[in-house]
């Protein structure tokens, strides 16, 4: 069995302004607050002497990395994203940044925003434009069904941002 491992597949490159601004935000802190930080408690560590056995300086570089890797995630992504600041001209069908209301066999409502894969977020009810729900709903309209996991969701509500209510 060898260690070779795919690549994953490629994310849809959009994103809400508000999802760069959040990205953007982290990038920023990562690298003015937190990394700043973590290196001068490395520094404090290794003036300690023996390194190989001391803990925080073996943590500490420990989160040194996770930091760089993500910083480098973050300035890449940044740089191929596409921020969506404009709704459709039809706002009676499902496209990126829709807030989609649906309701399942069970008559339970749920409501579900279409965002980029950076800022997918189930308890604020964000989902990945990537998600199979996501791509079931896409170009759909009102009173439309869609099969998910073998349940079948009615959509109830489309809008978008500028709209006052679905």
């Amino acid at each position: 069995m060898s260690r070779y491992r795919p690549p994953p597949p490629k994310s849809a490159p959009y994103i809400t302004p508000e999802g760069h601004q959040a990205l953007h935000a982290e990038l920023k802190r990562l690298w003015k607050v937190e990394r700043p930080e973590i290196t001068s408690k490395v520094s404090e560590a290794a003036a300690m002497g023996d390194r190989s056995e001391n803990a925080e300086y073996i943590y500490g570089k420990k989160q040194l990395r996770e930091i760089d890797a993500r910083l480098r995630y973050l300035s890449k992504r940044l740089d191929v994203l596409n921020v969506v600041d404009r709704s459709p001209p039809d706002h009676s069908r499902v496209f990126f940044g829709a807030w989609v209301g649906l309701e399942d066999d069970a008559a339970t409502k749920h409501e579900y925003r279409l965002v980029g894969p950076d800022e997918f977020d189930a308890e604020t009810e964000y989902i990945s434009i990537d998600s199979p729900m996501a791509l079931a709903l896409l170009k759909k309209r009102i009173g439309d069904e869609v099969v998910v996991a073998g349940t079948t969701y009615r959509i109830t509500t489309i809008r978008y941002a500028t709209d006052s209510a679905g």
